[in-house]
């Protein structure tokens, strides 16, 4: 008989604040599609993370809620990956406090998104922000991730997790998997509309960014007035030409037709007629995600039934994790 081979096991998290982009689907969730047969995923929708800024409780459920849906509509199968709330998983919270003790003051006073978020929330610098990648490392480890995911941006929070992960398992025994970064093949970066020199993020002002759930003649009004230059040509030129190029490598990952050929249908004939044939594309992308979050968003009962079932299967795993980790550290429960 042939030995079935072990998948690999990413596991990925995204915050339900904000609403997801262009470039969260462009250099996320589309490729989440991709991994579903070939690897073993969990795709956490990270609402404790978001809780290290106030939240309106209503509004954050609501977020939740949004989040699965829009991963759901956008073609991850709830058989095939588990999809969950990481806060209706304890163990999340527990690793992360025990990875804390293992975590080095100096570690995290380096994390470079701890000083930006620190700028932006002054009033509120909280041990919930100065911890952060703990948890995220309790996150990963918590499942004995293989690969991870990640941007540029998250990198150093990667490596101070195999940090963490190589500090507990040399004092402990082979307790954690040390997880690599993922990168996928298939995916383009998607810049800011207005500064196209920095990525295309959610959490920046709405006119930044076109979300995955903006209406048709939203999506056109941002398009068209996308910074672009007085120049008029149509090039793939990142440097001289960020806001050209950042449209041609929207058009690119959602068309898949080439730099070159862009430039040779669209060259010439003004921003404003490339823009619009930008925008057609995009809404021809996003119109039947939106159709089927419609759908889902309003099937209350198959939302419990994901959210319950990625409860109770990312449990399982956590829950074995746990033991060990458990008995290792000489903590409760354990037999006399």
């Amino acid at each position: 008989m042939e030995q079935q081979v072990q998948k690999k096991r990413i596991f990925s998290g995204i915050q339900p604040t904000g609403n997801l982009t262009l470039g969260n689907y462009i250099g996320a969730l589309r490729n989440f599609g991709l991994l579903q047969d070939e690897y073993d995923c969990l795709y956490s929708i990270v609402d404790l993370h978001a809780l290290t800024v106030r939240q309106n409780p209503t509004e954050l459920r609501k977020a939740c809620l949004r989040t699965m849906s829009i991963f759901l509509a956008s073609g991850l199968d709830p058989e095939k990956n588990i999809i969950y709330f990481q806060s209706q998983v304890p163990a999340h919270a527990e690793l992360g406090w025990l990875l804390d003790c293992y975590t080095y003051m100096g570690e995290l006073s380096r994390m470079t998104q701890f000083k930006d978020k620190s700028a932006k929330h002054a009033d509120n610098i909280n041990c919930g922000l100065f911890a952060y990648p703990v948890l995220m490392a309790a996150d990963i480890l918590l499942y004995q991730a293989d690969l991870v995911p990640i941007g540029a941006d998250q990198k150093q929070h990667l490596e101070l997790c195999r940090d963490v992960a190589e500090r507990f398992n040399g004092i402990y025994g082979d307790v954690f998997t040390i997880p690599e970064g993922y990168f996928p093949k298939v995916g383009a970066r998607v810049m800011s509309l207005q500064e196209p020199t920095r990525k295309m993020s959610k959490s920046d002002p709405e006119d930044t960014y076109i979300a995955i759930l903006d209406k048709p003649d939203v999506i056109r009004k941002k398009i068209r007035r996308a910074v672009t230059d007085c120049d008029n040509t149509v090039v793939f030129d990142p440097e001289n030409k960020p806001g050209v190029a950042n449209l041609m490598s929207i058009m690119s990952a959602l068309s898949g037709r080439t730099m070159d050929e862009i430039s040779a249908d669209y060259n010439g004939l003004g921003y404003g007629k490339f823009k619009d044939a930008v925008a057609d594309c995009v809404i021809a992308t996003l119109e039947p995600i939106q159709a089927e979050y419609e759908r889902i968003s309003a099937d209350k009962a198959y939302l419990q039934q994901v959210m319950d079932s990625g409860r109770e299967r990312a449990s399982a795993i956590a829950h074995k994790t746990m033991l060990k980790v458990r008995k290792k550290l000489g903590i409760a429960p354990w037999k006399l």
